[in-house]
């Protein structure tokens, strides 16, 4: 893991999680990853015993959409999650592919996080190749999908705090 981040891995700041859920949305794409990502932040979780749920999309540029749509399809039920996390992979390629996408999906993450009442977490990697995507599923940048559940969870106690 990278210096500047061992500070997110001190749980400082997790309280007050009683009721808390979270939602997962992973991308099919890249699925060697995304898998990972899931699993890693499943532990982490359930280290804190939060609920949680998965959902599926196909690729990166459709985690926006399903981000907004878990948070309309649940609005008002009592079944709205307190955070979702976004996780996928985008590898660089020959093209000019990767940097709309990338761009895509941070505008669209960073557009729900403005205008949801809820944190959504972006957990998409955004690498050159498959061995820097390897370093950050617990190698030499730490395990990013623990870090997102980590993230989550600190913004649940976050919000929690200043509903108080």
């Amino acid at each position: 893991m990278s210096k500047h981040n061992q500070t997110l891995l001190d749980n400082t700041g997790i309280l007050q999680l009683e009721g808390a859920s979270v939602v997962i949305v992973y991308t099919e794409w890249n699925d060697f990853v995304t898998n990972e990502l899931v699993a890693g932040s499943e532990r982490t979780l359930d280290a804190y015993k939060v609920h949680h749920r998965k959902v599926k999309v196909p690729g990166s540029f459709e985690l926006p959409f399903a981000c907004r749509q878990i948070w309309e399809q649940t609005k008002g039920t009592g079944a709205q999650p307190s955070a979702i996390i976004a996780f996928g992979c985008v590898i660089r390629g020959e093209t000019p592919h990767f940097d709309y996408v990338c761009k895509a999906v941070t505008d669209g993450i960073l557009q729900l996080n403005l205008e949801l009442p809820v944190p959504v977490i972006f957990g998409v990697l955004t690498v050159d190749n498959e061995q820097q995507a390897t370093d950050r599923l617990g190698g030499a940048h730490g395990h990013k999908g623990e870090e997102g559940a980590l993230t989550a969870l600190k913004m649940i106690h976050f919000q929690r705090q200043l509903n108080k």
